[in-house]
């Protein structure tokens, strides 16, 4: 029982700390099962939608309002979205890369 305290404090914790990013204003943006286009569409995030960014990985090239991009970032457990399409403030990497 205490274990099961300690991890939901580290991950609230975790959450905390997390930041944020806006997805490009009037997109609904399609969450994929990998990095790339031709994974299964897991849901489309509404608009206004922020993200966190856990890690980043090399995957399908796309281009979108910020721009051409073969990055993908990973949002959730099997969850990514093309970084073409989340405000980030750079054209590289910001977060650890997966895997």
């Amino acid at each position: 029982m205490s274990t099961d305290r300690a991890e939901g404090t580290a991950a609230e914790a975790t959450a905390e700390s997390l930041r944020y990013y806006s997805v490009a204003p009037g997109v609904r943006l399609n969450v994929r099962s990998g990095p790339g286009t031709s994974y299964n569409l897991v849901r489309v995030l509404p608009e206004g939608a922020k993200v966190p960014i856990f890690c980043q990985t090399p995957g399908t090239t796309v281009t979108g309002p910020y721009g051409t991009t073969n990055i993908w970032d990973n949002i959730n457990n099997g969850e990514y979205v093309s970084d073409a399409y989340v405000q980030t403030g750079s054209d590289g990497y910001i977060a650890p890369r997966c895997g």
